[in-house]
């Protein structure tokens, strides 16, 4: 299978299993993760909310529509990158995502990674960023400041950032989210050249069917 394939395949394993998902009660409930497969950066949110439960896409609401505008502002579009959720459902009252929400959707979030194989992975606010910094790290101490991190074997780089939500809410929010995505390019250069682990193995990939029977 190809990555659009692959891709498709995990919505479907996502949509068959929604009834037994948190929050989640038939297939209409669940947001799936959109864009290019073979996307150099990816974008991963928070959960979704009312705009993206109605259209069953990712970021379509008023922080959707400021995200398509920052990256019209870096000449790209969002046919060009891919955009995931760490909840792949909306919360009730679009409260903070639970522990055992977070690990529950895990699985798919994990498969998307690993089929587009990003070279750039923007975390839009602490729930994401915590996917790959711990919980203890505070987005205002590093947003914006690029880190490789070591994920199954490869060295992606991770930009952390504000919500776009949090930056309509905010002036000064809004401020340093605008600086911070006018560096995209910059980071997207940066990451052509990942550092080299002289212990590190290679890890193999799982194949797409071993990735999904897990979930």
């Amino acid at each position: 299978m190809d990555k659009t394939e692959k891709l498709l395949e995990v919505r479907r394993k996502l949509e068959e299993n929604a009834a037994k998902l948190p929050l989640a009660r038939k297939t209409s409930d669940t947001v799936p993760g959109e864009g290019n497969p073979e996307a150099e950066i990816m974008f991963i949110g928070e959960a979704a909310g009312y705009y993206e439960s109605i259209e069953r896409r990712p970021f379509v609401g008023p922080a959707g529509k400021l995200l398509s505008r920052c990256l019209e502002s870096v000449n790209l579009r969002r046919s060009d990158v891919y955009i995931s959720n760490i909840l792949k459902v909306r919360p009730p009252n679009n409260r903070d995502p639970e522990p055992a929400e977070i690990a529950a959707y895990k699985p798919y979030l994990d498969a998307e990674i690993r089929i587009i194989k990003p070279k750039v992975i923007v975390t839009l606010g602490r729930f994401s960023m915590a996917k790959f910094f711990g919980p203890l790290v505070r987005i205002s101490q590093i947003h914006g400041s690029p880190r490789w991190v070591s994920w199954e074997g490869r060295q992606i780089l991770i930009v952390p950032m504000y919500h776009p939500a949090a930056a309509l809410r905010a002036g000064r929010v809004m401020a340093d989210f605008a600086a911070d995505f006018a560096k995209l390019p910059h980071f997207l250069k940066l990451a052509t050249h990942p550092p080299i682990q002289a212990t590190a193995t290679k890890t193999p990939e799982p194949e797409l069917d071993e990735q999904l029977n897990l979930i």
